[in-house]
């Protein structure tokens, strides 16, 4: 007989408990965990709550408990209402950049923000965004730039590149506004490469429109959502519950597993669709189709579930620099791990491609740039020894 598979939870805090607690029950049928309740830190549960970005989902479910101190549902009241008003902002921006791009004939895709809250839960004040993620054809990325940059956004030059290696190795460029606070993802990927997935074309053909009132905003179709939803959390560890709550409602959606497996099998990423299911459906008790359990069945998929357990252990935030020396560590192992036989090929045949270091520690004229190929093995023993830049 085969043994089930369960997720060991045992070295997560009793706030972490308490959090999947509240957010796997259904609104309006919540029963409170009364032992849980007399274990918790409500300044820490509070610091959790603002750090998985559940706390729209949270006020909800504790609004009419009285096991919860007053304290904390004024707190997540007042964050509550203030991220409703910032989504009804970023809903009207996203309208306005989705229109000045089609009047440039540049076919746009919203990948979150508000279109998404109110797809997953029919109401876009029950998610948090910080910013807006739209994806492009990789031909209009500087016409895009060009719009952007008459509005009064500004770029964020964080991309050092050589050859043009930011094509394939990166998948967003950011722009901030400075006067209206907003923030702006232009991508051409829906993750950073190398690695295969569905091109613009073909994600444009599964598109559907928002059902967000008054928007004219094309998403992503179902499946390629969970696609990238799945590829997206498990990149960043599934370090905010926020991405698996995402999961959950989007498995209570209508899902054509048919489509969805022939997708996640061309693009070499059963697994890291299988991890996402096993964490949705283990701590959040998310609906699980026949299909989705054969997803979810593998020792694979299982593993990497259980190793993403690591990251809800603490507060880890991958954003922040400097992150810790034992995270990073862990992480880029971690990320190593979700790579497909085909993707790690691809990464290893990357690592013989230039690097944006490569002309910082050599600085070449552009037109001797195809160097930096036979120079790159030199270059990189320099680095290891210490050494900044050639003599």
């Amino acid at each position: 007989m085969k043994r089930t598979f369960k997720l060991n939870q045992s070295s997560l805090s009793n706030e972490v408990l308490f959090l999947l607690d509240l957010i796997k029950q259904e609104p309006g049928s919540i029963q409170i965990n009364k032992d849980l309740v007399e274990k918790i830190d409500w300044n820490l549960f509070i610091t959790q709550a603002f750090h998985h970005r559940v706390y729209p989902a949270l006020l909800s479910r504790i609004s009419q408990s009285n096991e919860i101190p007053e304290h904390v549902k004024t707190v997540l009241n007042s964050e509550f209402k203030r991220n409703t008003l910032k989504m009804l902002y970023l809903s009207a921006e996203m309208e306005k950049i989705h229109q000045l791009f089609s009047k440039k004939s540049i076919s746009t895709l919203c990948l979150k923000g508000p279109v998404l809250a109110h797809q997953l839960y029919g109401d876009l004040s029950l998610r948090t965004s910080n910013d807006l993620d739209i994806l492009i054809p990789m031909k209009d990325i500087e016409k895009a730039e060009e719009l952007l940059l008459y509005e009064g956004y500004q770029k964020d030059d964080y991309i050092h590149s050589v050859l043009n290696d930011w094509r394939w190795r990166h998948h967003h460029i950011t722009y901030s506004h400075p006067v209206k606070k907003t923030k702006v993802e232009v991508h051409w990927r829906l993750s950073p490469g190398p690695g295969k997935e569905p091109g613009f074309h073909e994600l444009w053909s599964r598109r559907v429109k928002s059902e967000l009132p008054h928007s004219s905003v094309y998403m992503l179709g179902n499946e390629d959502l969970f696609l990238f939803l799945a590829s997206h959390g498990a990149r960043h560890g599934w370090s905010r519950l926020r991405w698996l709550m995402d999961i959950k409602q989007l498995m209570k959606q209508e899902l054509d597993w048919q489509l969805l497996s022939s997708v996640l099998k061309k693009n070499y990423i059963e697994h890291v669709a299988g991890q996402s299911i096993v964490l949705a459906q283990q701590l959040l008790q998310a609906e699980c189709t026949s299909a989705a359990a054969r997803l979810a069945s593998t020792q694979r998929s299982q593993k990497l579930a259980q190793d993403a357990m690591f990251y809800l252990e603490s507060m880890i935030n991958l954003h922040t620099d400097p992150v810790p020396e034992n995270v990073s560590t862990y992480h880029q192992k971690h990320l190593f791990t979700l790579m497909s036989p085909h993707q790690k090929s691809l990464y290893f045949l990357s690592t013989l491609h230039p690097y944006a270091e490569d002309a910082k520690t050599l600085p070449l004229p552009k037109q001797l740039h195809f160097l930096y190929f036979p120079l790159r093995p030199l270059l990189v023993i320099w680095r290891k020894r210490g050494k900044h830049a050639m003599p």
